[in-house]
């Protein structure tokens, strides 16, 4: 069967979507599957950085789009699992020089190759949206609890329903269950009444996540660092597995998790 491609959005920057989406590439990658990380944030990319790829990389998705090589050339394979591949955006070009029908020609070829294509979305709602938006099987949001992000997140909803017919799925990021219980952040009930689409996984706040990206290595490698779980659960869901929430309220979780922060 041909690969599904999930596209990984938010309207705020620097709510870990790039992030989010290492991990979970890795994740199904770990788990068996053939999996195909894209970067389609031309002109800003990060993902090579995060996934440590970034010295590896000769052509990029502007070249294959201008035909200056072929699509396999472009591909980088992750060596710490051999099932998992980069297509990293063009540095020094701009958004505007692919068009969303050549992102579908892209990942029409992709999907002949993986089992799933996860792309990593510029933020905003501009011509990048669209791009990443257009081939998309799927569309997951990342925010976190804080007012900005859910504001922006919201309307990234409205967009995505009332223009491309879709009903995204949500991923809270940074959500920490202590403050949500003392009032200084919102509840996963009050986000789900605020957003109102389906809620497919929870990433707890860690500071391992960022140590993990300054390294280039997903925490998803590690299975000493706890938050890997919430990334591995999200993966099984994508599958189609059920795999219920953490469940933050167990007695002991934010004392093991914060001994790690400390």
């Amino acid at each position: 069967m041909p690969g599904v491609v999930i596209t990984i959005t938010s309207g705020k920057g620097g709510v870990g979507k790039t992030t989010t989406v290492a991990n979970l590439a890795s994740a199904l990658a770990l788990a068996g599957k053939r999996v195909i990380a894209v970067d389609g944030d031309i002109g800003l990319r990060n993902l090579d950085l995060v996934m440590g790829l970034e010295n590896r990389i000769i052509y990029d998705l502007v070249d294959v789009v201008e035909q200056r090589c072929q699509l396999p050339q472009a591909l980088i394979r992750d060596n710490r699992v051999k099932s998992l591949s980069l297509l990293p955006a063009a540095q020094t070009r701009d958004k505007a020089d692919v068009h969303p029908t050549q992102m579908i020609t892209i990942c029409h070829e992709l999907r002949q190759i993986a089992d799933y294509i996860l792309i990593d979305s510029p933020a905003g709602i501009e011509h990048g949206f669209h791009n990443v938006v257009a081939p998309a099987d799927r569309i997951l949001i990342v925010t976190t609890p804080d007012v900005s992000a859910l504001r922006d997140a919201d309307k990234v909803i409205y967009l995505l329903e009332r223009d491309w017919k879709r009903q995204p799925g949500l991923i809270v990021n940074r959500y920490n269950p202590t403050l949500a219980r003392a009032g200084e952040m919102r509840g996963i009930d009050d986000i789900l009444d605020i957003l109102s689409i389906d809620l497919l996984g929870v990433i707890p706040e860690d500071r391992e996540i960022v140590l993990s990206t300054d390294r280039g290595v997903p925490a998803v490698f590690d299975r000493r660092v706890y938050v890997a779980q919430a990334y591995r659960n999200i993966a099984q869901r994508l599958m189609g597995n059920n795999v219920p929430l953490m469940d933050f309220r167990k007695p002991g979780f934010f004392a093991r998790l914060f001994k790690r922060m400390r």
